[in-house]
């Protein structure tokens, strides 16, 4: 019966990472205009926190251009960090189904890089957005750090020092 229920529940282990796609994808739907205000306006917050931190005591016009300097890094480490937690998402289910190593690597690196590229074309369509190669590449390296954790955190957690898998101790009846 546990083999059975767990055997029903695997798949759901991909819910998070078709989730995280949905999320990514509803944002790139967003026209450039809405994208470009809400990223701005984590810009500003950012530079008002540190005007607070730091007793700076700037003006708005100040703090305006201090986060229109920031909204460059804020937009492409948006770009970033949602593909290192699909990268995540895809990764922990592969390595439930027992793919390991370079081919958990290959296989999230290719469902990542390829739904990046996707979400660029989509973007395409999107009024006053565009493709850009260069944020399927800054995609691709939140992804790639993403799986890269995935790999380290499970090697470590699974494999002993001395380099023998630890075993399961099975209770007797």
């Amino acid at each position: 019966m546990k083999k059975f229920i767990i055997f029903l529940l695997k798949p759901l282990s991909f819910l998070p990472a078709i989730l995280m796609m949905c999320l990514i994808y509803t944002f790139s739907a967003q026209t450039g205009e809405v994208s470009g205000e809400l990223s701005y306006r984590i810009s500003y917050q950012i530079a008002e926190t540190k005007n607070e931190l730091l007793n700076t005591n700037k003006s708005y016009d100040e703090l305006a251009w201090e986060a229109e300097s920031l909204h460059y890094y804020v937009r492409k480490g948006a770009h970033m960090t949602e593909y290192f937690l699909l990268a995540i998402a895809i990764s922990f289910p592969l390595y439930v189904y027992r793919i390991r190593g370079i081919w958990l690597m290959l296989l999230a690196g290719i469902i990542c890089v390829g739904f990046a590229g996707f979400d660029e074309y989509h973007q395409s369509f999107v009024a006053a957005r565009t493709a850009s190669p260069k944020d399927v590449g800054i995609d691709s390296l939140g992804a790639l750090i993403g799986i890269l954790l995935v790999q380290a955190f499970c090697w470590s957690t699974l494999h002993s020092p001395d380099g023998r898998r630890k075993k399961r101790k099975r209770k007797r009846r």
